[in-house]
């Protein structure tokens, strides 16, 4: 038991919800050791400036705001860099990697998620590429330069953010959604409409209620250089040069499933954010939070602030208000907020030159969320205060 209870804090990702962890931490205790484990190099950076590389010629080395051992060194922890977790041991309150263990107090996940890529046949599924950090950004920054003719898989948020950038970049871009509208799980239909209107008139060629099925070569050549021809469930065909995957993404639980810990679509917790395991947590992109996965800034940092008290010894209950959530698409500016979409009865709209609030209601007529466009997102924190 006392070797427990000198053992360090141990984090296994080095994301946002692990540094505002860290940095929640150290506001308060100076001297708890803490362990970090990436996959990557720990470099620290802002993830929605990915959704804007093409439009502002960036490098991924220009998103770095501190390298992973800056951070270390400013904050006072171990950062085990591209190494990987093998497995958690809780019954031992330890983790191995390659065969090392190393012993924990508290041990927490935030270990993201992943892009997800639809099922697709053909020769040329390998090349699909995500953007989903840094390093997957790092790995395909001079092939997404180059391409002129790009497809985009997917019309959700990420999907509709990266399409209206790589069109402002100049690029020819086709998105694909089986839905009939972009963010149809966010966005009434008038809006969604009009985001979609704006996406054409950069250029995006928009194939809703449609879905690629399959990619192949151009010609016999294998080599990266040869475009893909995508064929669509429509029949409809279309040659491009890159296809980027933005469908949705895919909370990192396997690590978690293995140690016998609970998951559902992601790692399950409490409100304190433990999991099914003792003195284990989740947070950030890869917890389930009352059945939801809320991957999101404001969550992170909300839940960060809580689990810093818990891990320090002041139980601290996670408290999620209702929260602002900002579309980053600069032609069609758009913030919403609450339920907008699933079990809402009736929307009551007001649209003028200045642009566009939506307010959502249930069937009792009780605003459940609203959505601003344009001009009206000036409403959005009086709106948030009504919920």
């Amino acid at each position: 038991m006392s070797q427990q209870t000198q053992a360090p804090i141990i984090i296994i990702g080095s994301g946002f919800a692990a540094y505002q962890l860290i940095k929640a931490i150290r506001r308060s205790d100076l001297t708890t050791a803490i362990q970090v484990f990436s996959c990557d190099s720990g470099d620290d950076y802002n993830k929605p400036d990915l959704s804007h590389v093409a439009s502002k010629k960036q490098l991924a080395s220009d998103l770095i705001r501190a390298t992973g051992a800056a951070m270390a060194t400013e904050f006072d922890f171990e950062l085990w860099a591209n190494t990987r977790v093998d497995a958690i041991e809780p019954d031992c309150h330890r983790i191995l990697v390659a065969d090392q263990a190393y012993p924990y107090s508290k041990l927490v996940l935030a270990t993201g998620a992943k892009a997800f890529i639809p099922p697709m046949s053909g020769n040329a599924i390998d090349r699909v590429m995500t953007l989903n950090s840094l390093q997957e950004y790092q790995a395909v920054e001079q092939q997404l330069a180059l391409a002129k003719r790009i497809l985009v898989i997917g019309g959700g948020l990420i999907g509709a953010e990266l399409s209206m950038d790589l069109a402002s970049a100049g690029k020819k871009v086709m998105t694909v959604d089986p839905c009939d509208r972009l963010m149809a799980n966010l966005l009434p239909e008038y809006i969604a409409l009009q985001l979609g209107k704006k996406m054409q008139g950069l250029g995006v060629e928009l194939a809703l209620n449609d879905s690629v099925v399959a990619l192949n070569h151009t010609s016999d050549s294998t080599s990266g250089s040869s475009s893909i021809l995508a064929k669509l469930a429509s029949n409809r065909q279309t040659e491009v040069d890159m296809v980027i995957s933005a469908a949705g993404l895919m909370p990192n639980i396997a690590l978690a499933q293995r140690a016998g810990i609970a998951v559902g679509r992601g790692i399950i917790v409490d409100g304190f954010l433990q999991t099914s395991a003792a003195d284990i947590f989740a947070l950030g992109d890869c917890a389930e939070i009352d059945g939801k996965v809320l991957a999101y800034l404001q969550p992170a940092l909300l839940s960060a602030n809580a689990l810093a008290k818990t891990l320090l010894g002041q139980a601290t209950k996670l408290e999620l208000p209702a929260m602002l959530v900002k579309i980053k698409t600069p032609h069609y500016p758009i913030q919403l907020g609450g339920n907008t979409v699933v079990g809402i009865q009736r929307w009551q709209m007001e649209i003028d030159a200045e642009g566009c609030s939506v307010n959502a209601l249930n069937a009792e007529g009780t605003l459940q969320g609203f959505v601003v466009a344009e001009q009206h997102m000036n409403r959005a924190f009086s709106l948030l205060k009504s919920l």
